[in-house]
């Protein structure tokens, strides 16, 4: 017998009972290109942190600064990293004063 469920987007499911699911798992498992993981596969799969940004110190906080146009394209000009070295010109200025 299968089970109705109604989905967050207002679709309906028809999911398997306990049985049905049950014999969908063995003929699955009967299958030996069907094979469950290994935990040692399934940590190769987790996604690895290639892209983005580095991670950080935790020490930061994220705000909203309006700066002119002619400052920030000053430091754009010299290419990826231009947000450190603002942060590094401004931790000088306060070095400094």
């Amino acid at each position: 017998m299968q089970n109705t469920v109604k989905a967050l987007n207002g679709r309906t499911l028809i999911v398997p009972d306990a049985e049905e699911d049950q014999k969908i798992t063995q003929g699955a498992l009967s299958d030996p290109d069907a094979q469950p993981l290994s935990d040692e596969q399934i940590k190769w799969l987790k996604p690895q942190r290639l892209r983005g940004r580095p991670m950080g110190t935790g020490k930061k906080m994220q705000l909203t600064l309006r700066i002119d146009t002619d400052v920030i394209e000053y430091f754009k000009r010299s290419g990826d990293g231009w947000q450190t070295r603002m942060n590094d010109a401004l931790r000088e200025w306060v070095a400094t004063h």
